[in-house]
């Protein structure tokens, strides 16, 4: 279903093209112009510069004209059918719109009758996309600063998810590269120190408190001694076994924010089915590769925006990381044919970004069919005080430990109010806070609110139609100022979802969301709902009501966070 934008923007086209016809004006190129919400309530619903833009560009063709008359023939040419109910000029040349209270009185009624409709979107047209997110390295638990790749890659699935798009959600397990080595050789050493040796850790490996429990499980699974082998086959021993914890422990804390994944994507997998190698082979064929002091390169700096060329296999004869990254987004664009790739990844990989860019233009792939979103960091607070993340070194608190002091919907509301390039100070305390200055509280109390409301009516005896045709007729008569106000902001949500989808990234959303609950509570203030003396003015108050939970509760489903009945 088009928005309201698309649907007003639509019928501005068609009266641009009937001013273009009756006018005789016979342009080089369209007319790209905008419309806009405008600040003031005063100048409208919506506005567009279409009249400039046209008489710019008659100008350029030596038609004398002004942008003030251009609008004048548009307004005159733009068709009143449908929800636009008045226009006028305004400014230099400025078009405003007004839509017509009954359309969004239409519109409300149909969230009622079809809430399974409410927020699908059919602009991905079943298409298939993969966002890959977290993907961190196997070699422990996930600290918070994790929570955030996690939140924002599971809301942009969702979010293509809800405009029509098919999307898979992928882990990649990067368990063939040196930190991945350093966690198996550190999990020996708390092996061998739960037996009683005085084992240090390896330089530069994991040391924290969890090892310990990590060794244990170790101990459990193991099936074969240990004490009897070289240090060699006893780390090989322990290779699979020390993967198998770590993502079972990832996997746990994960679904704690109600994310799964539907693939788990090992890169040792691309070095032992040979797809690294042929990933090397194709660009050597391409001539996008050349040997310097005993390494093969990768020639990104042929490319715009790299001054740098790659290493693909060092002078050891090992394969980069980078290496492994030919072979896995061929294997995604290619093998497995995702229209479209989206990675999530923090802002120390940003350099990486122009590399990947060279790289799928080698290969002959579009790089515009691989989406790199960046995230900054999470500042996680305690009484005014940052608290310190390191994996290496132990300190950090989990994902785990903070859901369970602050709740789930907690961390993911507030994880996506900034947007990825942002920082974020995550306050421990704020988020518990049962206050309105707590957003989280402030949007789930509300729809808890609009729940409470239905109870209520149906102790007082008033009934919620059912009937279409009769919700259609009760909510016109909806006719005050805050009812008005509160249609208008149920009826952005298929725009927000559109904007979202363009940044990629659902901030805007917690935003709308805190927006709808502040149109509910100015509702609930000035209009009452339940009144038995007045029957049918409460049964569409209600009805309004239904709405207003119906996408609030959408809202937050795109964001993964649960809608109350009680609080």
């Amino acid at each position: 279903m088009p928005t309201l934008r698309d649907i007003v923007k639509q019928q501005i086209q068609i009266g641009l093209e009937a001013a273009q016809l009756t006018q005789g004006w016979k342009l080089a190129e369209p007319v790209e112009f905008e419309v806009t919400q405008p600040k003031k309530p005063e100048h409208g619903d919506f506005s567009t510069n279409v009249a400039m833009v046209l008489a710019a560009q008659l100008r350029n063709l030596e038609i004398k004209c002004n942008p003030r008359e251009v609008a004048a023939t548009i307004m005159r040419t733009v068709p009143r059918e449908g929800p636009i109910a008045s226009i006028e000029g305004a400014g230099p040349g400025f078009i405003n719109l007004r839509i017509d209270p009954a359309w969004y009185r239409e519109q409300c009624a149909n969230i009622v009758c079809c809430p399974e409709a409410t927020g699908q979107l059919d602009l991905g047209q079943k298409r298939l996309f993969q966002v890959e997110f977290v993907s961190a390295n196997p070699t422990g638990p996930l600290h918070f600063g994790g929570a955030r790749n996690a939140v924002l890659g599971d809301a942009i699935a969702r979010i293509h998810e809800a405009a029509g798009f098919r999307v898979q959600r992928e882990f990649y397990v990067n368990d063939a590269g040196g930190q991945f080595d350093l966690f198996v050789e550190s999990l020996w050493a708390a092996l061998l120190q739960s037996w009683g040796h005085q084992m240090p850790y390896p330089e530069g490996g994991y040391a924290g408190a969890y090892m310990q429990d990590y060794a244990r499980q170790l101990g459990e699974l193991l099936a074969v001694d240990l004490k009897t082998m070289e240090r060699r086959e006893a780390l090989a021993a322990i290779r699979p076994l020390a993967l198998k914890i770590v993502l079972e422990d990832v996997q746990t804390e994960i679904a704690l924010l109600d994310i799964r994944f539907d693939e788990w994507f090992r890169e040792q997998t691309l070095h032992d089915d040979g797809s690294v190698r042929a990933g090397i082979e194709r660009l050597s064929q391409l001539g996008f590769t050349y040997e310097k002091e005993g390494a093969l390169w990768f020639a990104a700096s042929r490319f715009p925006g790299n001054d740098q060329d790659v290493v693909l296999i060092r002078s050891s004869r090992e394969p980069t990381y980078f290496a492994a990254d030919v072979a896995y987004h061929w294997n995604k664009l290619e093998t497995r044919g995702f229209r479209k790739a989206i990675n999530v990844w923090s802002v120390d990989h940003q350099g990486h970004i122009p590399r990947m860019e060279a790289l799928l233009s080698a290969l002959g792939l579009d790089p515009d069919r691989l989406k790199i979103v960046v995230y900054d960091l999470v500042k996680l607070v305690r009484a005014g005080k940052e608290i310190a993340m390191s994996k290496r070194a132990g300190q950090f608190l989990t994902l785990r430990e903070v859901v369970a002091e602050v709740g789930k919907d907690a961390v993911r509301f507030m994880l996506l109010t900034r947007a990825p390039e942002s920082v974020i100070e995550f306050d421990l305390h704020k988020v518990i806070t049962q206050n309105q200055d707590n957003p989280v509280y402030f949007v789930q109390y509300s729809h808890a609110r609009l729940c409470s409301i239905r109870l209520r009516a149906r102790e007082a005896g008033i009934p919620v139609p059912v009937d279409r045709a009769e919700i259609h007729g009760l909510m016109q008569q909806l006719v005050h100022n805050t009812e008005l106000a509160l249609m208008k902001t149920l009826l952005a949500l298929d725009s927000e979802i559109e904007i979202a989808l363009m940044r990629y990234s659902p901030h805007n959303l917690t935003y709308y969301a805190m927006r709808i609950a502040s149109s509910i509570n100015a509702f609930y203030r000035d209009c009452r709902v339940v009144d038995p003396d007045q029957l049918l003015l409460s049964q569409a108050r209600l009805l309004l009501c239904e709405a207003a939970r119906i996408v609030l509760a959408r809202v937050l489903e795109l964001m993964g966070v649960h809608a109350p009945e009680t609080m």
